[in-house]
Formats: C-alpha cells, sequence, structure tokens
C-alpha cells in the first residue's frame, strides 16, 4: 500500500493514512492478516516521518483496525469490505459509468467530489435522524 499525502491539505498527514487505510479496507484492498508498510517504508514512499506514520497505525489500533506487533510490524485484524463495494459490483459499475458521464459532460474532478459528497450529507442525514424529515421538506412546511 502506498500512501498519497496532500501536504496543502488541513487534514493532518497521519489521519490521511487512517483515511486511506480505512477506504483500502472498504474496497477490500487490505484484508485481515496484512501487513503495513513499515514506518521507514512510508518515510522513503512519500517523505513523511515515521512519527506520523506511527501516530496513525495506533490510531488504527485503537479502532481495533490493526495490531502492532513489536519485531514483526503492523497488521490489519480486521475487513470493513462489503460485497457491494467489490471491483465486480453492479453498484460500482453504476457508478464507474455515471462518473464517466460526469467527466463526458465537462465536470472536473472536484465537481464530481462535490455533488457527491452533498448527496451523501443529504442522504445519509435522513438515516441518522431517523424520525426526522428531511431539510426540504421543512423548507416547503415554512412557505
Amino acid at each position: 500500500m502506498e500512501f498519497r499525502i496532500d501536504r496543502r491539505s488541513a487534514i493532518p498527514a497521519y489521519q490521511q493514512v487512517v483515511e486511506q487505510t480505512k477506504q483500502a479496507l472498504r474496497l477490500g484492498a487490505l484484508m485481515p492478516g496484512d501487513r503495513l508498510p513499515t514506518a521507514k517504508e512510508v518515510a522513503e514512499a512519500s517523505a513523511l516521518n515515521p512519527n506520523t506514520t506511527l501516530k496513525a497505525y495506533r490510531e488504527l489500533e485503537r479502532e481495533g483496525l490493526a495490531e502492532l506487533m513489536p519485531g514483526l510490524g503492523t497488521f490489519i485484524r480486521r475487513s470493513l469490505a462489503r460485497p457491494q463495494t467489490g471491483s465486480d459490483s453492479l453498484l460500482r459499475e453504476e457508478l464507474e459509468a455515471w462518473v464517466g458521464r460526469a467527466r463526458d459532460a465537462g465536470l472536473e474532478r472536484e465537481d464530481v467530489s462535490a455533488l457527491i459528497a452533498s448527496l451523501l450529507d443529504a442522504k445519509y442525514a435522513e438515516v441518522a435522524a431517523p424520525g426526522s424529515r428531511s431539510t426540504s421538506l421543512n423548507r416547503k412546511e415554512q412557505q
């Protein structure tokens, strides 16, 4: 696994490592028993301070996703993958086609990301607040 650190991001580097690891776990790119790169390997590949990598790995361990084994390395303990996120899933194929249409329509990566983020916020806010109605319904009632 190779980490891509955006030094211009407001997200701390260690948190980027945590999030990228979780993404790999969700997509099935990392599975239980897999060894994460050593802090030294990450430092050589991405010029990231080894202590930053170790901080990220401690966070993953705290969340029960990884296990630090002194002298052996850091290993994945559990997966976050679901069958619906696999590379051969219908949902992924549909999303891939939609992203292709968005790109063909002239949307930039940031446009697509913003659109998806706004939809995720709206749809998952409905799930997070059972019994509450969506913002659009509340606006209609106020008119």
